[in-house]
């Protein structure tokens, strides 16, 4: 056991915040560090492992210095702070790029800073390259920090317009079969574009803007025959495409403008023996310039800690039925 480990911080009127209630900050931070805090005044006693005193200390750091810029801590924060802390101690981003202003997107209604290595990759990957995929599993943030971005792009004027799109319905896209015109049977496919939007904007925003065709959320299919400039263009649930609907889509890129691609190719529901559109262009586009990649993990997921366990579950299972069906083909 290392010498315990002594911060102090100089505001006292923050601590409150950064301790949370009855400490539970701090309660929370041991729990996912291994680590003990005890505060006395503005000073906090770490003991533990010299790794993660030292994990612990820049997770409260960061957390005292996006405090000090007026952003908010709650349980996401603290979680997140000691994700990117345990992170920075296998060579990783630390946990100051919850609040570096270079990673920041601030939009109406929030300040969007990264929880995760992945996140960190992901928004790097956003601001350097006109086409970046996002791949991985759910939970991971892929869409919703593609949407920040995009608002953040739109709201400040880099672009005229923000394009939002999926495949409307899984396997297929029959949408015959539901009730009510076109923009009703499309809507519920499209729900996690519109509640994404509505997170990061105030609601008459969102209403006006999709009024005048500032932000258009639509179908994979309307996007054939365009030309889309000047625009930030996000494709969602991408693994669900075919080859020549990615295609189709890729070819929409105009200029000036973005276009990011996200999926999990964990979940496909193609039919048997289609071949992905997201896979095709996984294997097709690689170390193409100003195409970048962003592979997430289970480690990744910043939803209820249920989901990690769940995705970790699932990824098992289909580890091991494909070392069975490689086993079966050897034989």
């Amino acid at each position: 056991m290392s010498e315990p480990l002594q911060l102090q911080f100089d505001d006292n009127s923050l601590l409150p915040l950064l301790f949370g209630q009855h400490d539970e900050n701090l309660v929370r931070l041991e729990q996912q560090l291994g680590v003990s805090l005890a505060s006395f005044g503005n000073r906090v006693t770490v003991t533990g492992p010299e790794g993660s005193q030292q994990a612990a200390g820049e997770a409260l750091g960061a957390l005292y210095e996006r405090l000090k810029q007026g952003m908010t801590v709650g349980n996401a924060e603290v979680d997140a702070a000691a994700r990117l802390a345990l992170s920075q101690m296998g060579g990783g981003a630390g946990p100051q790029a919850m609040h570096g202003k270079e990673l920041a997107l601030i939009t109406k209604k929030r300040h969007v800073t990264p929880r995760s290595p992945g996140q960190v990759a992901y928004l790097n990957a956003l601001f350097n390259n006109e086409l970046v995929f996002g791949l991985g599993p759910a939970g991971t943030g892929k869409t919703y920090l593609a949407v920040a971005m995009a608002v953040t792009w739109l709201v400040s004027g880099r672009v005229d317009r923000l394009i939002l799109s999926r495949p409307a319905v899984e396997a297929g896209e029959r949408l015959g079969f539901l009730p009510g015109d076109m923009k009703e049977k499309v809507d519920p496919y499209l729900r996690p574009l519109y509640d994404a939007l509505h997170d990061l904007l105030p609601g008459d925003q969102v209403n006006r803007r999709l009024e005048t065709g500032e932000i258009e959320i639509a179908p994979l299919a309307f996007m054939r025959g365009r030309t889309l400039s000047n625009a930030f263009i996000i494709l969602d649930e991408a693994q669900n495409t075919t080859p020549t609907q990615m295609k189709m889509f890729l070819t929409r890129l105009g200029e000036n403008s973005r276009m990011v691609i996200t999926g999990d190719l964990s979940q496909v529901d193609l039919p048997r023996g289609q071949r992905s559109g997201l896979r095709d262009a996984a294997d097709l586009l690689a170390g193409i310039e100003s195409v970048d990649f962003v592979q997430f993990t289970d480690a990744d997921v910043v939803r209820h800690k249920l989901v990690t366990r769940i995705v970790q579950a699932y990824a098992a299972r289909d580890a091991s039925l494909a070392q069975e069906a490689d086993l079966f083909e050897r034989q």
